[in-house]
């Protein structure tokens, strides 16, 4: 019981659970600037899969902060003991064991890393295609795609997110930080496109 409520509680715990320095985002424009070789992996996986580059990015600094190696923080034994963590969820999209694996056999890239940002876009790309095809969900539906995304498709077809009141509330966060994302990202797309461009070179 003890250990089913903590996880439960996995991504209200997860925010400083990881080494390489969370980041706090207040506008996404700035961090795409900063980090271009990130915006034209999200920019890719949206022409690869037609999932809205604002939703992927939501979703993904709601599971890691935009942590490379970001992960659910240990139980405690006893209460004082670090113990096992709850599941195997790693990297920047906080995917664990058995779904990366059915990911790169689904899509051919055995080679992906969960601590790349480049493989963990796509990945969230495809599974915002998988929730979508199977389950109806439209693609930019941040609210129920991140319901899907943390359920998984079973948990979402048999609404296990009823009985989560406050999984409901952060899928709106992940919601309200989408639409502001979306907002953003069209004020200054023809900058991050062009300043893309140019850092190839």
């Amino acid at each position: 019981m003890k250990k089913l409520a903590i996880l439960l509680m996995l991504p209200i715990l997860l925010s400083g659970c990881f080494s390489t320095p969370a980041v706090t985002v207040n506008n996404i424009c700035s961090l795409m600037d900063e980090e271009v070789s990130w915006y034209r992996s999200v920019k890719a996986a949206e022409k690869k899969y037609g999932a809205p580059a604002h939703v992927s990015l939501a979703i993904m600094y709601q599971e890691s902060n935009f942590a490379s190696d970001a992960k659910p923080p240990r139980e405690k034994l006893f209460g004082v003991v670090p113990w096992f963590r709850p599941t195997t969820a790693y990297g920047f999209a906080q995917v664990t064991d058995d779904t990366w694996e059915w990911y790169q056999l689904k899509t051919g890239n055995h080679s992906a890393d969960r601590d790349d940002f480049d493989d963990a876009a796509d990945f969230v790309g495809w599974y915002i295609v998988q929730s979508s095809k199977r389950l109806g969900i439209a693609k930019s539906d941040a609210y129920n795609q991140y319901l899907a995304y943390h359920e998984g498709l079973g948990g979402f077809k048999s609404k296990s997110y009823n009985k989560k009141p406050w999984l409901k509330k952060i899928a709106t966060k992940v919601d309200n930080n989408a639409q502001r994302y979306k907002r953003q990202l069209n004020q200054c797309a023809s900058e991050l496109n062009s300043n893309s461009i140019w850092r190839l070179f």
